[in-house]
Parts: C-alpha cells; structure tokens; sequence
C-alpha cells in the first residue's frame, strides 16, 4: 500500500533540499527552477500559494513534490480531462506518485475504486474534474479524508474576469472550508492583478503567497497590421499564412468564420482545419489529434480551443480579430513558441471591431429585475437550491444565471456550497436590497471589463514597445525597447532617458473619485493605472500634476 506519509529520506531536510532531493529521486529531474523552489517552500511553510508562470515552467512538478513533502493526500481539481489522463498514466508508469483521476471519461467502477482507495489513504494524488463536487459520493471520500493539499489548476476559472470562466469552480472555496482548509495550492498560466484577487478571494486562501514569474516571452515577435476594411484584413491574414512557417494557429470570433476561414486556406493550399465548440465531440478530437501529430500546418479555431494545449513546435499565432482582454490575447499567443524558438503574434487590427467586442461583452449582463428574480427565488426554497432549478424558475440562460449568482455572493446575499447548490447567505439582505447592491457589483465589474478592453486597444495602436505594454498590464516591470516587436523592430522606439514621472511606476496611488490603484507605466506623457473599484485608467501627466488628480497611498 502506498505511503501518504512525507519521504523519510528527505523529511529533515529543507523544504527545498527535500524537494530537489525528490525531484532526482522519483522524477529523475536534474534540478528545479527558483520559482518551483520558492512555491514548494511557500506551501511547506504553511501558506496558500497562488503561482503564476507560463505552460512549460513545470507546475505540475510544484504539485507533485508538494504532495510528497506533505503527510496525507492530495487532491487535485482540474478541467482538463485529456491532461488528468496522461498525467496518472505518466505517474504510474514511473511509479513516483500513487495517483487516480475520478472524472466523467472513467468508467464508474473505476471511479468508485479511485474514491475507496483514497478514502483508504492508498492513494496520494486523487485528480477531480469540478463537476465531480456535484457527486455525494465524491464529497464524502473527500470529507472523510484528512487532505493535506489541494490544488486548483486553472485557477482563472474561478475569475469571472478571467478569460476561460468555468462556474464550477465558484464552489472550490466551500470545499477548502468543508475539507478543514487544507494548504490550497493554486496555478495559473496567466492572471493579471485583478484576476489574481479573485482567485485569493474566491478561494478563501489564508495569509497567501503570490508568486509570479516568466512573463517575459522574448522568443515570440509581437506586431500588429492596422486596416480599415474588413475584406483587406482577411486577405491580407490569408496572404500572410499561406507562405508563414507551420504549424500555426489562427483565432477567430465566431463559429462560421472559423469554417469559413479554413476552407479558404485550404483553396489556397495550406492544409488546414476548423475548431469551435459546435463541432461534434469527435470531429474537434481529430482536429486537435491531427494538429498535434502535425498532419494539418494549420487549426482555425475560436477561443474554444486551445486549455491545456502544450505543443512545443507552434510557430505562429495569428488574430482575425482584437481579443476582449489583454489577458486573452497574452494566453492565446502563448501557444506558440514553446521549444524557445522564434515565433510570431500577428493581431490584425480594425477599430470597428472593437465593437463586435462590446457586444459579446454585454451579452451576459444582468439588471436589477433579474437579480431580485434570482435572489428571491433562492430566499423562498426551502433549503439548498441546485442552479438547474433556479434557472428553471426564472428562466435565465445559464450565463446569466451564473452572473447573477456571482453578483449575488459579491453582495453577501448567497453562498454556494461544495456541492453546487445555492444556499442565503447567513446575514442576507431582504430580495431588493441583495439585488440593488448585487446591482453595484455589477456595474463596478462592467467598468473593469470596459477598461480591459480598453487596454487591449491601446495594445493595438500604441506606438511604443508592445512587449512593456503587455508586460507592465500585467504588473511586471519592463522597459522598452526589446528588440522583438514591430515598433521596436522599427526603430520607433528608443531607450527612455525622459524624466521620471510623478510616480514611480508601482507605487500605491489614491485618486479623489476612483479610488486606490497602482502605477503600471508611462508612454507619452501619460500614466497608466490600475485602479481596484474601476479598472485600467489612463491619465495625462500634465493634467495629474497641475490639478493633483493623484496622491501617494503608502509612505515613500
């Protein structure tokens, strides 16, 4: 029987010791990285974590030798099936870690062996899709275990703001207090500010550690092609693809463009495949089966694709279209480019686009019918109320249901327990009040989402280096120019030698009517700020100085 019980070779050493001990032992690693090292030690001295670093840093490595540092098992939550499945087949076959993965792919005896072997302690990492909270027989394994660990991959699912939204996740945090709050070890590839303080919070994570790190994609070259008519713009893509380096991706806004668009380059000659989520479940299997074992140089795809893609040899990304966030667009052209050699991100741009953005952006919005709608149909159930139910009683899509669930929790009025349902909140407010403050939640959301977008349009028409404008959204400082996007490349930027502005560039600021916010950068005699209540502002410096627009919120 497997021994969920630290090493014992290594359980006097340091935390880092002890991990780079285990990592040649059982992985046959010949050492780990500072920020592996760091997250392990973080989680060994009894923190939350939150890690951020790109595909390919080896965070499921963080995990791993976690949960053999640690006494007692480790579950893990992930929505990537496919990733669960190659995982437990590596794991066992190396036979460093005892692992199973309990999800909808594994037949229910499996699954129901997976749960009694954990609940037995014969297992130290049990994988969970989220849906399987939903599962009583899954949430009893995992109360009536003494889990040590639990890691949210994916943590941006749980973010509203976050680009690949799952509200599945929204009941993880209810599961940490259910299990006792083990130590939660979150992982994400890409999160800026804001959506790192939903992850915390969501999570309820406890005197967390936020590391992030390996931003910096130096290898792929950032350029942008302004147009102005939308049939120049796709023949231009077309025209560019056509002759690049494959294998490559291009991400598309809808569905028929998706067809549309690979059917045209397969007139031209490329070998190429659609992918979007109204493909049948096979028919989208084969088309990533076949880009993966490059047999297509070539998927056009929707946001659909993508999560959990981790294919070294990717050349090129190419955007029919401006993405909604700057967050989206640093995930989506992360996927190339991951052998470290060259690569390209090619955003065609049309301002008249940004429109087709806004549009997608409202269309999951909720007004204070829906959530008084909402929250009274929730204070007249007798108990837990499961999210189908409420959808059928007020008749709202599931995205909109979900949105006003979130608003709803946002306002104090809801909880949502580890199984899913929907339960008042201890202290809730009557139906109009929860639905007035949910209300404002909402419209504060908005101003950040209208505000990233906003970002992602100055990405597109900014004349300074592409890579400090990406880099500094995310909180990470960089100067220009890098030598790698098409301004720099260019010559259009030079090294700035300007003077300082009025803050240094992360400084906590306070402004009269916005609140508080931190510095990002400065382009052109303006600066650029986050601001916690209403997002992404950009600010003349003239015009901060001579009216006093900000004041320092911190010493120094």
């Amino acid at each position: 029987m497997p021994n969920t019980d630290p090493d014992p070779q290594t359980v006097a050493l340091p935390p880092r010791e002890a991990a780079v001990q285990l990592a040649r032992k059982r992985f046959g690693f010949e050492g780990l990285r500072s920020g592996q090292l760091e997250a392990i030690d973080a989680v060994m001295s009894r923190h939350d974590v939150l890690v951020v670093m790109p595909t390919g840093a080896g965070k499921s490595a963080i995990y791993q030798l976690a949960a053999l540092l640690l006494p007692g098992p480790t579950v893990v939550i992930s929505p990537l099936i496919a990733l669960q499945r190659d995982q437990v087949l590596a794991l066992r076959e190396s036979g460093a870690v005892s692992a199973a993965a309990a999800n909808s792919t594994v037949r229910a005896k499996h699954r129901r062996e997976a749960l009694e072997d954990f609940e037995a302690g014969e297992l130290e990492l049990l994988f969970l899709a989220p849906e399987q909270l939903a599962n009583p027989d899954t949430l009893q394994a995992l109360t009536a275990t003494n889990v040590s660990l639990l890691v949210v991959d994916e943590a941006h699912c749980i973010s509203a703001w976050g680009h690949d939204f799952r509200p599945e996740y929204l009941r993880l945090g209810a599961l940490a207090d259910e299990l006792g709050h083990p130590r939660v070890l979150a992982l994400t590839a890409t999160a800026a500010p804001p959506v790192r303080a939903e992850i915390v919070e969501r999570l309820h994570m406890r005197d967390p550690v936020v590391l992030v790190r390996g931003f910096d994609r130096s290898n792929i070259r950032l350029a942008v092609r302004p147009v102005t008519e939308e049939h120049a713009k796709l023949a231009n893509l077309l025209d560019w693809v056509v002759e690049a380096a494959k294998p490559g991706i291009v991400y598309v806004a809808t569905k028929r463009q998706a067809e549309e668009v690979a059917h045209a380059l397969r007139e031209r000659g490329s070998v190429a495949v659609p992918y979007h989520a109204g493909m049948k479940s096979a028919a989208r299997k084969e088309a990533q089966r076949r880009f993966g074992q490059d047999e297509v140089g070539v998927i056009v795809a929707t946001a659909a694709f993508g999560m959990g893609i981790d294919k070294p040899n990717v050349r090129f990304v190419a955007h029919l279209h401006i993405p909604d966030s700057v967050d989206s667009y640093y995930q989506e052209l992360g996927r190339s480019g991951r052998d470290g050699q060259a690569a390209d991100a090619i955003l065609w741009y049309r301002p008249q686009d940004l429109g087709l953005r806004r549009f997608f952006a409202g269309s999951g919005k909720v007004d204070l019918d829906q959530l008084e709608q909402v929250a009274s149909a929730i204070e007249e159930s007798d108990g837990p109320v499961e999210p189908g139910e409420l959808q059928e009683a007020t008749g709202l899509t599931a995205t909109k249901l979900a949105t006003a669930l979130n608003r709803l929790e946002d306002a104090g009025a809801v909880e949502l327990t580890a199984s899913g349902e929907v339960i008042p909140a201890a202290m809730s407010p009557e139906p109009g009040q929860a639905a007035q403050r949910a209300l404002e939640a909402e419209e504060q959301r908005q101003a950040v989402e209208q505000s990233r977008l906003e970002m992602m349009r100055a990405y597109a028409e900014t004349g300074g280096c592409r890579r400090e404008h990406v880099l500094t959204y995310f909180g990470e400082p960089f100067e220009g120019p890098c030598g790698n996007c098409d301004n720099c490349l260019a010559g259009q930027v030079a090294q700035d030698e300007g003077e300082a502005g009025p803050f240094p560039v992360g400084r906590r600021v306070r402004h009269v009517q916005w609140g508080e916010g931190q510095v990002l950068r400065y382009e052109d005699d303006k600066v650029t700020v986050l601001f916690e209540e209403v997002g992404y502002r950009t600010l003349g410096v003239g015009l901060v100085l001579e009216q006093g627009l900000l004041e320092s919120a911190s010493p120094g």
